[in-house]
């Protein structure tokens, strides 16, 4: 189960309280913000894209979308999400349950401008009942991050 391997991440990095687990669903950005009595734009979800066929990752803020052009301005390519059932195998982490700790090798995770509107934000943490808190100074040190990109707009 990716929760084990994210909590033995943590517990490497000497902070292995850093995983909440709750027994209501954070399968969604709402779902999260709902059990973490907090704004749906902490949320930090991750988004699972090909990019030129390689899969990548995108952390954003819950209130937010990917923006096409914004996307290919970025990677010189369109966004495709990756199929759910193939998310697991190529990330490490099933839907709802993918987050930026513990991905499989030669995955980049990049985080995206809209989450730095917060101090502190909330990824999920290997499963769809978990979240971790981090400050926004904190993402990139533990994140093995390829940078910072600006590739959403707010939903609706």
């Amino acid at each position: 189960m990716s929760i084990e391997k994210v909590r033995k991440y943590f517990a490497e990095l000497g902070e292995p309280e850093r995983v909440i687990e709750f027994e209501q669903s954070t399968f969604t950005s709402e779902l999260a913000a709902q059990a973490l009595n907090c704004e749906v734009g902490r949320i930090a979800k991750t988004i699972s894209v090909f990019v030129n066929k390689k899969p990548v990752l995108i952390l954003m803020s819950g209130d937010m979308k990917i923006d096409n052009k914004k996307f290919k301005a970025q990677f010189a390519a369109r966004p495709n999400m990756i199929p759910v059932d193939e998310v697991e195998a190529l990330i490490g982490h099933a839907v709802g349950g993918v987050c930026p700790f513990a991905v499989n090798e030669g995955v980049p995770v990049y985080l995206d401008a809209s989450l730095k509107r917060f101090d502190v934000v909330y990824p999920a943490a290997g499963n769809d009942k978990s979240c971790a808190r981090f400050r926004i100074d904190e993402l990139e040190r533990y994140i093995n991050s390829a940078g910072w990109v600006d590739v959403a707009k707010p939903k609706g």
